[in-house]
């Protein structure tokens, strides 16, 4: 037993590892997929806040979004085109909204959530994850693409943008 807790414990760092500095990981069930990535940034929590809530802005600083249609704010809806397949908008609501700390939008299959976390170095961290699912979700799950490069690159487009905002001010 004492073995299984020890390998749990040393899997469980190594995933938190993996997961930090912009590397996404992502973990399959039978009736679910969760994946997610996090990355510091050397940024003030409203500038990246900024970015993430400012929909119409995201296809400039975003590789991974082709348009976001709506307003970003709790109980508004939002259209959103992603890189992974252009011919379909997701229609999403936005669940949580918690300026500076969480976001969370979604719809039936799954939800998104983004976390900012404040660091005593100054930094922040910035999560994000996504669980997609349902009792059908066998059927189709391999029709979706993996979310693991989109996510990497999502990161590295909020840190880069957000970084160059924080120098020029």
């Amino acid at each position: 037993m004492n073995r299984l807790i020890t390998l749990l414990t040393i899997t469980m760092m190594t995933t938190t590892t993996m997961a930090q500095n912009g590397k996404a990981i992502t973990v399959k069930k039978t009736f679910s997929r969760e994946t997610s990535v996090s990355i510091n940034i050397k940024a003030d929590a409203s500038i990246i806040w900024a970015l993430l809530t400012n929909a119409a802005d995201y296809p400039r600083w975003n590789s991974t979004v082709v348009a976001i249609d709506g307003k970003i704010a709790l109980n508004e809806k939002i259209n959103l085109k992603s890189t992974l397949d252009t011919s379909r908008t997701f229609k999403l609501a936005i669940k949580e909204f918690e300026t500076n700390k969480r976001l969370v939008w979604g719809d039936a299959m799954g939800k998104r959530i983004f976390t900012l976390t404040q660091n005593a170095n100054g930094e922040i961290t910035f999560a994000m994850s996504e669980k997609i699912g349902g009792p059908m979700f066998p059927l189709f799950a391999k029709m979706i693409p993996s979310f693991d490069q989109s996510f990497e690159q999502f990161a590295s487009d909020l840190k880069k943008e957000s970084e160059a905002i924080m120098e020029a001010k």
